[in-house]
């Protein structure tokens, strides 16, 4: 487990941009040290807790360590395999969602870090999920994933208009699905 961060690693835990942390630490409100001889800022985790605590962000990112990954798709085998393995991988905290609606209530719910979106939903498309995650600015830090059978590149450009960071046309390695969520989230590449 990680004891000191970065502030980029901060910003990325807090959900608020690299620029806001260097602010709160520039200004005290955020306590840590000078990497000696450089520039360069450190946020010991206690005290990272505490800004967190005291500022009203929730914690839960720093205490398991792990990513908050939200997996939305109608068919109940993928998204059992598909949440297996981002478990056994053993960085991601994993909840799942079988339409859009739901999808909608617990994106602000759990604030994920990454949504993988299956396009066609039974009641709303994942254009639209898309387009109502972007439109809440609390959420730009989303990545958001779709994943479909349909290939025409026509629609995977709408899609990413609409706001999706990546698409992978189904069917698709397991494997390849963690490596694009890990580049999306600067992540390594294997655990």
């Amino acid at each position: 487990m990680k004891t000191v961060f970065t502030t980029g690693e901060a910003a990325k835990i807090c959900k608020v941009s690299q620029q806001t942390i260097i602010r709160c630490f520039d200004s005290g409100q955020l306590k840590g040290f000078r990497v000696p001889g450089s520039r360069f800022r450190r946020i010991p985790r206690d005290v990272l807790y505490k800004f967190m605590k005291d500022n009203g962000i929730p914690t839960d990112a720093l205490e398991s360590g792990k990513r908050k990954a939200l997996i939305v798709d109608d068919d109940r085998d993928l998204v059992e395999l598909l949440r297996d393995s981002l478990e056994a991988d053993g960085r991601f905290d994993v909840r799942t969602v079988n339409n859009g609606f739901d999808a909608g209530m617990m994106v602000k719910e759990y604030r994920p870090d990454t949504i993988i979106l299956d396009v066609m939903l039974p009641d709303i498309n994942g254009k639209e999920v898309c387009q109502r995650v972007r439109s809440d600015s609390t959420l730009d830090d989303v990545k958001i994933i779709c994943i479909s059978g349909m290939v025409e590149a026509e629609k995977v450009q709408e899609l990413r208009d609409a706001g999706a960071n990546d698409f992978i046309q189904k069917p698709f390695e397991v494997e390849t699905l963690i490596q694009r969520i890990c580049r999306q989230l600067d992540m390594e590449a294997t655990a």
